[in-house]
């Protein structure tokens, strides 16, 4: 119960505190839009990177290599736990916003971060407006904004595997033209989820695949890019449990 009380008041304590920082970052924007696109990630990630090592969390790391440095990329990952974000986005070497659902959007504060972050709120019950989201990410990554997206649509809280994909995610990558990186995480909900609202000490693994470029492929091979991506990952995931 103390990590979680402690991540609760880091949490509540930096979104309020930080309304002098949100300030000065909007200052900066007028100026310089990407530093301040850079500095938002670089404080976000320290303070991620602070809770993990709260949360007492072993994490290992494969693959960091395959994630470019200098163009952004459409990361497709699986979703079991809000420990994902933290995880995840603390390994983010550019710019790099989340699709979030539309119900973020309402909290103070951090719907604002989020923002900041190029983060976009989609809205599943409303197909117009997830379309109007789809095509504002795809702008972003044609910008210089990597984007995550978790194409199960919703965190996995019911089988030790991977939900089917939704193929509309990967219209990302095919209309902007970006690669894909499989990002695969284990033992994530292990953190949190299985024994809420206590966090205790657990060992994850985020593992980054290797770049699937999407615009040397046919039509036929877009076609099952989802359903492949899906088996890819799947694999990964399988394959890491040896190792938590």
């Amino acid at each position: 119960m103390i990590r979680f009380i402690l991540v609760c008041i880091v949490v509540i304590g930096y979104l309020i505190l930080s309304i002098p920082i949100l300030l000065v970052e909007w200052i900066i924007g007028r100026f310089s839009p990407e530093k301040k696109d850079i500095s938002s990630l670089r404080i976000i990630q320290a303070v991620f990177r602070f809770i993990l090592k709260i949360t007492g969390a072993k994490i290992t790391v494969i693959g960091e290599e395959n994630v470019p440095k200098d163009t952004p990329v459409l990361y497709i990952g699986n979703h079991r736990s809000y420990f994902d974000i933290l995880l995840t986005y603390s390994r983010c070497p550019i710019r790099t916003g989340y699709i979030a659902k539309k119900e973020m959007e309402k909290i103070p504060l951090l719907s604002t971060w989020m923002r900041y972050l190029h983060c976009l709120f989609l809205d599943r019950k409303n197909m117009k407006e997830g379309l109007k989201t789809i095509l504002t990410g795809i702008d972003y990554l044609k910008a210089g904004t990597s984007i995550v997206i978790f194409p199960e649509g919703t965190r996995n809280k019911s089988i030790d595997g991977v939900l089917p994909f939704h193929a509309g995610s990967f219209k990302l990558a095919e209309k902007s033209g970006c690669r894909i990186i499989p990002m695969v995480q284990n033992n994530t909900a292990a953190a949190l989820e299985d024994h809420l609202p206590f966090f205790k000490k657990t060992h994850t693994v985020l593992e980054f695949g290797k770049p699937i470029d999407v615009a040397s492929m046919d039509r036929e091979q877009k076609k099952t890019l989802a359903k492949d991506v899906q088996d890819l990952i799947e694999k990964m995931y399988e394959e890491n449990k040896a190792l938590v």
